[in-house]
């Protein structure tokens, strides 16, 4: 967290080189945290990251959440901040 706020400090007084420097301690700490870079562990699922959703098994799921979402949207109905879902 210290090198995101470092980031915004950098930002708000137009210290480029110190963007940049705290930049780099963010991507550094995100590949330690695993965040970044070479997936590290294996579950055997497939991986549909960069596949539309409608050709993956979650296709029907989305469809009926986004018809959810629409028929709340219609009559008004607001998700509460703790469950947007809802």
């Amino acid at each position: 967290m210290a090198a995101r706020r470092a980031v915004g400090v950098a930002k708000r007084t137009a210290d480029r080189d110190g963007e940049v420097a705290a930049r780099a301690r963010v991507d550094l700490a995100k590949h330690a945290l695993g965040e970044r870079g070479p997936v590290w562990w294996t579950d055997g699922s497939p991986d549909y990251n960069r596949h539309l959703v409608r050709s993956t098994p979650y296709a029907e799921w989305h469809t009926l959440l986004a018809r959810h979402e629409n028929e709340r949207a219609d009559s008004g109905e607001q998700s509460s901040p703790e469950n947007p879902a809802d």
